[in-house]
């Protein structure tokens, strides 16, 4: 067996469309962790620092509306049910708090309202020991999900994203890799991020995530704040079609320091949603999609041996698509590798190979290719001139 690789060319664009500044070198930021990923393909489109493992502070709350939400659409919950508070939930509302009363129940659906809009430490409570029994066992439970859902870079020890006990991290990666797994996964829920406002107890508070007020089309998904960690934010928006995700952490503003806490917070939060809306707007205008292949479109040919037919087609076996700067797509290379030839006989959506995409200041992609259709084993005579010629060629 040979390492096949094959240049694929792309036929796909007549023309390049106008050049524009690199967006490796266009985008400057003040975060210490950031990354841009195509909320349709998964792909990173830029990062910084994006995969350690660091406080996420009350963004970690969405791997707690994760496992809430798993549970609402297979049904193990309801959003009318209702979950009580307990002392301990009454307890722990240090911070962001939803304002439970000891005793009282609270709806699923506001629980969510809680935690999305009002950030509420103590909701998180609830929902822990309304799905885990205990805040421990909730936690096992996010931890143990996380690993199902390829969070590789995190580690739960609370439902809230609070210091103490300390050990809680997640990378940006897993955050944007969550984010979008929340917007695939349950849209009949995600309308929750984009509502603005809440009132519970007789109190009125304003979702804290005002790129949603700052940017057209943004409609998700949570900020968070430690003195730790700074400020961060994930969220997501679409323009035109496309929809991109985009967190910042570690976001510091050391000359806010003389601000009473109050003013402190609200120019903060003013400042990290600006730089946001920012990053955005510079992501939605450098970045294009371009379409590569449908299902159908054959890659490459794979030669087979000892088969019926002397190569197979292969497909990516859904529509590809990338995410680039003009500069990057200029290039753009596409090769196809696999070993072979491929022993017959060969199965429809057999995976065969692997189609690797690089380009400039983008991280490579590598897509699985699978066969096209079948292919039989050849007859005994055929075989026997396939090994003879094999054998003739190897003497040369």
């Amino acid at each position: 067996m040979r390492r096949f690789r094959l240049a694929a060319v792309l036929l796909f664009f007549a023309s390049l469309v106008s050049v524009s500044p690199a967006m490796a070198e266009a985008v400057q930021t003040s975060a210490e962790h950031a990354i841009i990923m195509d909320a349709d393909t998964g792909q990173v489109l830029w990062a910084k620092d994006a995969y350690v493992a660091v406080p996420p502070a009350s963004m970690s709350k969405l791997m707690t509306l994760e496992l809430l939400f798993q549970r609402l659409k297979d049904h193990r919950v309801k959003l009318t049910d209702t979950f009580p508070v307990s002392e301990r939930a009454w307890r722990e509302r240090s911070g962001s708090e939803c304002f439970v009363n000891i005793g009282g129940k609270i709806s699923v659906e506001n629980l969510i309202r809680c935690v999305i809009i009002m950030s509420g430490n103590d909701a998180c409570i609830v929902i822990a020991e309304g799905l885990g029994g205990t805040v421990e066992n909730f936690v096992a439970m996010m931890n143990a999900r996380a690993k199902q859902i390829g969070l590789t870079q995190s580690h739960f020890v609370n439902p809230n994203g609070l210091d103490q006990p300390p050990g809680q991290l997640m990378s940006v990666f897993d955050l944007a890799k969550l984010a979008r797994h929340l917007i695939k996964d349950y849209p009949e829920y995600y309308h929750y991020f984009s509502e603005r406002d809440f009132v519970w107890s007789n109190i009125h508070q304003h979702n804290r995530n005002l790129v949603l007020e700052k940017f057209p089309g943004a409609d998700g998904l949570k900020t968070g704040h430690l003195e730790s960690s700074g400020y961060g934010i994930t969220v997501s928006a679409v323009q035109n079609g496309r929809r991109l995700i985009l967190v910042l952490n570690g976001l510091r503003y050391p000359d806010l320091a003389k601000r009473d806490s109050k003013s402190k917070d609200w120019f903060a939060e003013q400042r990290r949603a600006d730089e946001a809306a920012r990053i955005l707007g510079l992501a939605f205008r450098e970045f294009r999609q371009y379409k590569l292949f449908s299902p159908t479109d054959t890659v490459a040919e794979a030669q087979v041996w000892q088969g019926d037919r002397g190569t197979v087609p292969l497909t990516t076996g859904k529509p590809l698509a990338v995410t680039l700067t003009p500069e990057a797509r200029a290039g753009m290379k596409v090769t196809v590798n696999y070993d072979g030839p491929v022993k017959a006989p060969v199965s429809k959506g057999q995976r065969i190979g692997t189609l690797k995409m690089t380009a400039p200041n983008a991280p490579d992609l590598n897509v699985p290719l699978y066969a096209a259709t079948d292919v039989g084993a050849a007859g005994f005579i055929s075989r026997i001139f396939t090994g003879l010629h094999a054998l003739i060629a190897g003497r040369k």
